[in-house]
């Protein structure tokens, strides 16, 4: 492998930075192998990393699973009552909220409906309201929400997956039922504190004050305020953290630090397709970008997550390379993929 150049790398960045449509832009990469670390931007920036949290409350599974509170294919209405799960996938006339298992939640194959973007019976989504006027909500609201809305498939259906953030509501609300404390502590304690993550924190209804350390975000171009809506997310996008714990927690799980270095095989031997070129496999994402993102210099496939705040968080296996980046940007999407792509092409 040839060192890249950080001074190609810095001029990417810059060009990423001063677009409308970037708030603040902080990338770093971490390629342990040769020693090449580069970063644009604060590292010690704090972040919303939105739906990268879910990467934390899959280790947290991943860990109980391994004390044997439960296995992946344990009904999650052993877990949380049948009370819990009943109507949150009806289909074809059948309730089979009782039979979703945890392996389904992970793997987004539940069908269970999506209480953030999935269109509700009156036409609107909660992500519209979020950005029209910060709105709050809580675990039952979410839930309560999926409730009202129709299940596009039975769990596990072949070849049907669907990304669903009400599956991470309900992964959240089983760590706390298998460890008796609540989320944000169970995070802490179990991934935050082990890896000295001192920038990384749950925002909730009680660290709303705390609003302004984090870099501000934007809806295309539109200033974005949404405090109440951010620590209403919990474990399906809470989290606050910067570019150094990101990289440090990716490591890590990546690594074997967190749960059994075993399990990550059987977490990427299949994958879902959930909205190109992104795929699911447990609890976490594959990009896979197709030839014609980058015809000249081929990007190999990354395992991690990606967020709604313009967040990435992913491992490249072909590079031995960890990246963390963020454009704070709701509503544009691709522009954080886009600025990793120009950057892998120039790492080989």
């Amino acid at each position: 492998m040839s060192a890249p150049d950080p001074c190609k790398l810095d001029r990417i960045a810059a060009r990423y930075t001063a677009k409308p449509t970037t708030s603040e832009l902080t990338f770093a990469i971490d390629q342990p192998a040769t020693g090449f670390t580069w970063s644009h931007g604060d590292a010690a920036r704090s972040h919303f990393i939105a739906s990268t949290t879910k990467l934390y409350t899959t280790a947290a599974i991943m860990q109980l699973r391994d004390e044997h509170a439960f296995t992946l294919d344990t009904q999650v209405a052993d877990l949380l009552g049948e009370d819990q799960m009943r109507g949150l996938n009806v289909h074809d006339g059948h309730d089979h909220g009782s039979a979703v298992t945890l392996r389904e939640l992970l793997t987004q194959t539940s069908g269970i409906p999506d209480y953030f973007e999935q269109t509700r019976p009156d036409g609107t989504t909660l992500l519209a309201d979020m950005v029209r006027s910060d709105v709050a909500w809580t675990f039952d609201d979410a839930i309560e929400a999926a409730r009202a809305m129709p299940s596009r498939f039975a769990p596990s259906t072949p070849g049907k997956a669907q990304y669903s953030d009400t599956n991470f509501q309900l992964l959240g609300r089983v760590i706390e039922v298998a460890t008796g404390v609540t989320y944000e502590k169970a995070i802490r304690r179990r991934v935050i504190e082990p890896l000295d993550l001192n920038g990384t924190w749950l925002f909730t209804p009680d660290t709303l004050h705390r609003y302004g350390e984090v870099a501000p975000t934007m809806y295309g171009r539109t200033p974005l305020r949404i405090p109440n809506a951010l620590a209403s997310t919990g474990p399906d996008g809470g989290l606050v953290s910067t570019a150094a714990d990101g990289l440090r927690f990716l490591r890590a799980f990546i690594g074997g630090e967190l749960f059994p270095a075993g399990y990550l095989a059987e977490m990427t031997s299949n994958w879902n397709r959930i909205f190109a070129p992104l795929e699911y496999g447990i609890g976490m994402m594959r990009f896979a970008p197709p030839r014609w993102y980058s015809p000249l210099t081929p990007t190999p496939a990354m395992i991690g997550h990606s967020g709604l705040s313009g967040t990435v968080l992913f491992h490249i296996p072909r590079l031995a390379l960890f990246a963390f980046g963020t454009v704070n940007q709701f509503r544009n999407r691709s522009l954080p993929f886009r600025l990793l792509l120009r950057l892998m092409g120039h790492i080989r």
